[in-house]
C-alpha cells in the first residue's frame, strides 16, 4: 500500500495538471528588496529622510548624498524597480558597490537618474564615467522602470523598455546595491533582484 501511494504521488508530479518544479519555484528566483512597509533589509548611509508613504519608499532632503544599501553583495544579477522623481532630482542605482559605507561613482557603477545633470553625457540611464545613454528619456514627474543586468563584464540598462546601455566593462565584479538620494524628491517601489 505504501509503495502504491508513493507511485501515485510521483506520477502526480509529472502528469499534466500535477504540480511541477516551476510552479513550486514561482517567482523565477526573484527576491523583493523593498517590502512596501519598512526599511527592513536596507542599511542607511547618510542622513536622507527616507520614509515609506503609501507603499512607496521616498526621500526629499539630505545634507549630502545618501543611500539605502543592501547588506548582501551581488556579482551576476538582474534588478528591476520603478522610480518617480521631480524634474530637479539627482538620484541613481549604484551596483557592485565595493565599499558599502563609502559609495562613489569610482568604486561602483552608478546608473544615473539625473535628467538635468550639467554634463548631459551621463544623464539618466547612463552609467557615470562608463557609458553614455543611447537616447534621451525624460523621467521627471512620472513613474519609470529600470531593468539593470550585470553578468560578468556585460552591463545592460533598460529604461522604460528602451535599451540605453549595452556594454562590456571590468572595473567592478561584485558588491552591494544602493539607492541614492542626492536632490529633489525621489521615490522607489517594486524593487526586486535575482541572481544570474
Amino acid at each position: 500500500m505504501t509503495r502504491m501511494v508513493l507511485l501515485l504521488a510521483f506520477l502526480g508530479l509529472w502528469l499534466p495538471g500535477g504540480p511541477t518544479m516551476s510552479a513550486q519555484s514561482s517567482g523565477g528566483g526573484w527576491t523583493t528588496l523593498f517590502d512596501g512597509k519598512t526599511l527592513k533589509g536596507w542599511n542607511v548611509v547618510g542622513d536622507a529622510n527616507w520614509e515609506v508613504v503609501d507603499g512607496v519608499l521616498q526621500a526629499s532632503k539630505a545634507s549630502a548624498n545618501a543611500y539605502l544599501v543592501t547588506p548582501v553583495s551581488y556579482g551576476d544579477f538582474q534588478i528591476t524597480l520603478e522610480f518617480w522623481v521631480t524634474a530637479d532630482a539627482n538620484s541613481g542605482v549604484f551596483i557592485r558597490c565595493e565599499d558599502p559605507k563609502d559609495i562613489t561613482a569610482t568604486n561602483a557603477y552608478e546608473v544615473n537618474i539625473y535628467d538635468t545633470r550639467p554634463d548631459q553625457a551621463y544623464r539618466t540611464g547612463g552609467i557615470v564615467d562608463v557609458a553614455k545613454p543611447a537616447s534621451v528619456i525624460m523621467t521627471g514627474g512620472k513613474w519609470n522602470t529600470f531593468d539593470i543586468t550585470a553578468r560578468g563584464s556585460k552591463l545592460t540598462v533598460i529604461l522604460n523598455g528602451t535599451t540605453l546601455v549595452d556594454i562590456t566593462d571590468t572595473k567592478h565584479a561584485r558588491g552591494a546595491i544602493a539607492l541614492q538620494y542626492g536632490a529633489g524628491t525621489v521615490k522607489f517601489r517594486n524593487v526586486r533582484v535575482r541572481a544570474l
